[in-house]
């Protein structure tokens, strides 16, 4: 009951960082405010201030593309649900050992079988693979995106803000 009520804090403290920060579509996708900037220099400036401004848009993006990667490798997704539903399934129903004729099976055997099964699963499932996919779609995603839309005009009053 304690870890449910933790996993709800994290997610509503996530929800009032992150998520308050989300833009609208319009605002994200304002194709009137897309150019290309003219030097390395503007083009890190507008990152820079994009990222910050648009960061829940960005986690969100993040989020989306993660999801995909689960659903277009299964194999990772079956690794993972047997992982995560073994260590559930020994923790809730097999905390005490249990007499089986002569042998006694205690939790660790149920871990030690549950990883020699879940591991070389998971690592055929190869997460390495789709963890640096998530890096690189989501990092060309997000700076292409940041790159070429102009700052609007509340990042003038930003500057001058911080400088005061």
């Amino acid at each position: 009951m304690e870890a449910s009520m933790r996993v709800m804090d994290a997610v509503k403290s996530f929800r009032e960082t992150r998520l308050a920060a989300l833009r609208s579509p319009t605002e994200f996708f304002d194709y009137h405010r897309i150019s290309r900037p003219a030097d390395f220099n503007q083009a890190t400036q507008r990152i820079t201030y994009n990222t910050r401004y648009f960061s829940g848009n960005y986690v969100l993006i993040i989020a989306l593309l993660a999801v995909y990667a689960l659903l277009s490798n299964p194999l990772l997704l079956i690794a993972l649900g047997f992982l995560v539903g073994g260590f559930v399934v020994i923790n809730r129903f097999a905390p005490e050992p249990v007499q089986m004729g002569e042998h006694t099976i205690t939790q660790k055997h149920l871990y030690l079988g549950l990883f020699v099964i879940g591991l070389p699963l998971l690592f055929i499932a190869s997460p390495v693979m789709t963890f640096f996919w998530l890096v690189g779609a989501s990092g060309v995603v997000i700076l292409g995106h940041a790159s070429f839309i102009e700052p609007g005009i509340e990042s003038e009053y930003a500057t001058v803000q911080d400088s005061v």
